[in-house]
């Protein structure tokens, strides 16, 4: 046989001699085609015969047959993946221990669960159908938000709500948590998104409510999902921890309530800590409560002092519970037990003297003002405190059998194996029985919340950016289900999977319905500029409940939607209207917040190539969290900026593991600066346009005292009228009628704080050529008030006057690409020109510690520039509250550094504040900066301003002579030259005269050390 060595590289014999014919056909084939012997065929595979036709033609090419010479590397021994399990089949090779053994070879379908959602629809106690009939009778309809500080049972309000309309089971060692669906809420266990639920609830007197309620988280850092909650409800049911009483969140968020006129409604909450942890007895209890609900009306009060926002147990708007219990009730849910007890009670003046200093006179049987004896309880501890107490001395006790016969006398009937239960849900269980369903809750939220046919002309005077004579006004002040569809769009939740989003909002007028075309209009959107305008179909409409969604066909006005298909164009809030309106649209104003995004990171992924996915993550997150802001800087760094540590900790969790998927660096967190000014500029600044035709005159000064507030929290905006505009500067800020009737714009945005003022007289400016380029120079105020000329931060604080205006005659001369970046330089020379500074955000600090670690926490502060403004103990409770003031650049890491001081017993939470000038002049070049040593004292400014610059690959030098025209410049500089030298030769002539009547040595040394600073200062000065 032979082998491949016999032949050579052209394929000719070259081996020993051939003895058999067989081989001597080979060998004359293989001469005759100049083809190589194949090797054998594989195993399992038949060779078919191939028949060789005669050639009929000399240049005709002959078939290759079977038997040709492979070479080694081209041998094939074992068919091809794709011949054995065919073309349309993946395969994949991999190498040994290529990967590790807790990694598959073949992954499994991943399937992405980001929220907590229910397999199918749970039981309920109510039809869901009737839930749907129920949108349609919008008197019956109550939007309420649950509100209220960090840890005060507001999810678990909600969760007693949940249990009483669904068919749960209860598990006393874990909270349920029903509207915590977010898969970080869960691990933390604290509420980092709102959670809207809609329910059906009986009042007292059976009648059925459709109440939409939506719970809020209470940690300071997520104030903005509140915001966005409270924007759509009528009504807050304000939840207070009893023994904690009021705290920084409580007072930001009643703030915020009453500056949105909505109504308040208190649930005292944790009733049972004054029995079982703070053990105080009945009467001491009643004055812990008057007191918490006495805190809540003196911040009412202070912000508006109208009775009628008071909270009190006799006025019904407020309830006392606790919802780890699952309890509530009212004086007159209670008052109703008596009469159920009792009989022939009258409910409403029983309920009427359970409050307040009211006595009962067990002899008598008759309520009195004063005690009969000094021991004498008061009616509410007598009648609720008291017995609520016995309840749970009683079942505490664990002897069985007086508690089986103190049950009995209640009528509560348990059965005999519950009795050898826990405490804990063995109390549950009494106490279930003994107060029933929570009446009390939903009589005070339907007695004291409007419906949204009573709450709509309030709302919409509130929220609507429309004339309110117009026809879409009014339909949405009547709340009329048969009008042009407007809804107002206030937040988006992810789906499950987290890749696209739902958006969540209040129907004010119309019906939307599954599949109707409609307009989406963003937060830019105005009849004038309709860029920020997108159209959609609504492809779903739900009701929601939290870990589950009811579809709906239609949805009337009055009710709270979560609708599908919308999200596409909506980053933070929007409008959406009907297709076929065709007036001119206006939108709800954008969500006003209570705080303000400070604190910022830079991120980038690990990967470079992983950007796009990046910047994608980024867009949803945007989506996703209402105050979160993105932001490329010049150097090309994505910053994120977030109202503190934890949340952009969890905003940086959703964009690693939810969004993006991608690993991600961050930079240490830095904060936002805003640039101001101490004092009015020093010249008057000017600047000509690049075509030399136009010259801009403006000069910079400080706004007074509280301006900047009023103008963030909208109490004036440039919606008002000039003369209402007017009144308010001039009654508030004693301004003279001409400024306040000069007011151009605010800036950077609609709320800005700085301003705009035409001082310009109308004997030296043409005011009617000047109003032709009015838009161009406040489009150049507000981008220099958007970016600061000292480390490109917004300006803050500023009033600017536009003093001269020299403009050309030819529009084609002063169009908006001369006149824009004119009216900016000018603003930055002016601002440069008026003694500049660099302002720092502060954070309010509220600590909760023992006395004995109060030392401690005076020390932490002290380490990062804060400072204590009270210090005050917590009535009725063994610990003490300190109030203090740190600035956001040094409160990193503040949190965990102070628990570390005090073992764990302190427990803090910070919130923006205001604003504060840093120490130092940011422009003073004599101050050197050393390498890896902190700034101190006056450096602070300068330090803080170069980090930024050159952090954001902007130069170290800030001149004011970048923004000045040569001319101007140099006139500036000719007219120091004189001054200079007039000082100069007034010093030479003085000098001279003291020489010559004293003779002394010291002053010809002193004298020519003086003329030699003056010159020196003349000749190599730089304009400031």
């Amino acid at each position: 046989m032979a082998s491949f060595e016999d032949y050579d590289e052209f394929g000719n014999y070259i081996g020993a001699e051939l003895e058999s014919e067989e081989e001597e056909h080979i060998e004359e084939d293989v001469y005759r085609q100049g083809q190589q012997p194949q090797a054998a065929p594989l195993e399992g595979y038949e060779e078919e015969p191939m028949e060789v036709e005669e050639t009929t033609a000399l240049m005709e090419i002959e078939e290759p047959i079977q038997n040709a010479v492979v070479l080694h590397e081209d041998k094939k021994y074992y068919p091809s993946a794709s011949e054995v399990y065919g073309e349309d089949v993946e395969t994949l090779v991999q190498e040994e221990d290529a990967q590790p053994l807790t990694e598959p070879v073949i992954a499994p379908v991943k399937v992405r669960r980001w929220t907590v959602e229910e397999k199918d629809m749970p039981e309920t106690r109510f039809d869901k159908a009737f839930l749907l009939n129920m949108t349609a009778f919008p008197e019956f309809v109550r939007n309420v938000a649950v509100v209220g500080h960090l840890h005060h049972g507001k999810t678990a309000l909600m969760d007693m709500l949940v249990f009483e309309t669904h068919k749960l089971i209860w598990d006393s060692d874990h909270e349920t948590r029903y509207t915590d669906t977010h898969i970080l809420s869960r691990e933390r266990e604290i509420s980092i998104k709102s959670s809207p639920m809609s329910l059906v609830l009986s009042n007292s007197a059976g009648k059925s409510h459709l109440i939409h309620l939506i719970d809020t988280p209470g940690h300071v850092n997520f104030f903005d999902e509140v915001a966005s909650s409270i924007r759509l409800v009528d009504g807050v049911i304000l939840v207070v921890d009893v023994v904690e009483g009021v705290m920084v969140g409580t007072e930001h968020i009643i703030r915020h309530a009453l500056q949105e006129n909505v109504k308040i409604t208190l649930v005292v909450n944790k009733i049972d800590r004054l029995i079982l942890e703070l053990r105080i007895k009945p009467a001491d209890a009643y004055y812990k409560i008057k007191h918490t609900i006495e805190e809540v009306n003196v911040i009412i009060s202070n912000i508006n002092p109208d009775p009628a926002l008071r909270v009190s147990p006799e006025k019904g708007n407020v309830a006392f519970a606790s919802t780890d219990m699952s309890w509530c009730f009212t004086l007159r849910s209670f008052a109703q037990m008596y009469a159920d007890t009792y009989g022939n009670l009258d409910v409403s003046a029983f309920a009427d003297r359970l409050w307040g200093d009211i006595y009962f006179n067990s002899e008598t049987r008759k309520f009195t003002r004063k005690p009969a004896d000094p021991g004498t309880p008061r009616s509410f501890v007598h009648f609720v405190l008291d017995p609520l107490y016995k309840l749970y001395t009683q079942v505490l006790s664990e002897e069985t059998e007086s508690l089986k016969d103190t049950l009995q006398g209640l009528g509560i009937k348990l059965k005999p194996v519950m009795y050898k239960m826990d405490v804990r849900p063995l109390l549950k269980a009494v106490l279930a029985q003994f107060f029933g369903p929570s009446v009390g809750l939903v009589d005070m939220i339907v007695e004291h919340i409007p419906s949204p046919i009573e709450g709509a002309a309030t709302k919409i005077e509130q929220i609507y950016t429309g004339p309110m004579s117009s026809e879409h006004a009014e339909a949405m002040k009547a709340c009329d289900p048969d009008a042009p569809v407007m809804v107002h769009i206030s937040k988006l939740y992810h789906t499950t999977d987290a890749q696209s989003f739902r958006a969540f909002g209040r129907v004010f007028s119309g019906t939307v319905k599954k599949g109707m075309e409609v307009r989406v209009l963003g937060e830019g959107y105005s009849p004038e500029d309709e860029e920020d305008m997108a159209k959609a179909i609504v492809d779903d409409v739900w009701i929601s409940e939290a870990r589950y969604n009811i579809p709906a066909q239609e949805v009337p006005a009055g009710n709270l939607v979560l609708l599908g298909g919308v999200d596409a164009s909506i980053s933070k809030s929007a409008t959406i209207v009907d297709d076929e309106m065709q007036e001119d649209l206006y939108i709800f104003r954008p969500v006003r917040h209570m705080t303000q995004s400070v604190l910022k990171i830079a991120i980038e992924p690990i990967a470079p190539s992983e950007l796009p996915k990046m910047l994608a993550g980024l867009r949803s997150i945007n989506k996703s969290y209402p105050l979160v802001s993105t932001k490329v800087e010049e150097s090309g760094e994505h910053v994120v900026i977030g109202t503190g540590e934890l949340y952009l900790d969890c905003v940086m969790h959703d964009l690693r593991r939810l969004f993006a998927e991608i690993e991600i660096k961050v930079s240490d967190p830095v904060t936002k600066f805003c640039e101001t000014v101490l004092e009015t500029s020093a010249l008057k600044c000017y600047a000509d346009t690049p075509n030399k035709k136009n010259k801009l005159t403006m000069i910079a000064e400080p706004l007074e005292r509280g301006i900047a507030e009023d103008l963030e929290n909208g109490r004036v905006t440039m919606r008002m009228s000039p003369k209402e505009r007017g009144t308010f500067f001039q009654e508030k800020y004693q301004w003279d009628l001409l400024a306040s009737r000069s007011i151009w714009a605010f800036g950077p945005d609609e709320n800005g704080p700085n301003i705009l003022l035409d001082d310009t007289l109308p004997s030296q400016v043409d005011k009617k050529l000047l109003g032709t380029v009015k838009e161009h120079i406040k489009q150049g105020f507000q981008w220099g008030a958007r970016e600061g000329p000292l480390c490109d931060e917004p300006m803050r604080n500023v009033k600017f006057r536009l003093l001269d205006a020299s403009l050309a005659q030819e529009p084609i001369f002063r169009g908006g690409g001369q006149i824009v970046p004119t009216a900016r330089r000018v603003c930055y020379s002016s601002f440069l020109m008026a003694t500049p500074r660099l302002m720092e955000p502060v954070y309010f600090v509220e600590v909760q510690a023992p006395a004995d670690c109060i030392s401690a926490v005076y020390t932490v502060l002290a380490r990062r520039r804060g400072h204590v403004t009270q210090d005050i103990p917590k009535a009725g409770s063994p610990l003490y509250t300190v109030k203090a003031l740190i600035p956001v650049i040094d409160a990193n890491g503040f949190e965990t550094d102070l628990r570390t001081a005090t073992q764990g017993q302190a427990f803090c939470l910070q919130v923006f504040d205001h604003w504060s000038i840093v120490p130092g002049d940011p422009t003073d070049t004599s101050i050197k900066l050393r390498p890896l040593e902190p700034a101190s004292g006056q450096a602070l400014a300068r330090d803080l301003v170069l980090k930024t610059r050159r952090r954001k690959g902007l130069g170290d030098q800030i001149a004011v002579s970048k923004y000045l025209d040569d001319e101007f410049v140099v006139s500036t500089l000719s007219s120091e030259y004189d001054a200079s030298i007039r000082e100069i030769d007034f010093m030479v002539a003085a000098c001279v005269i003291c020489v010559g009547t004293c003779g002394f040595a010291w002053v010809e040394w002193m004298l020519f050390l003086y003329v030699l600073s003056a010159v020196n200062k003349c000749i190599f000065s730089e304009v400031p």
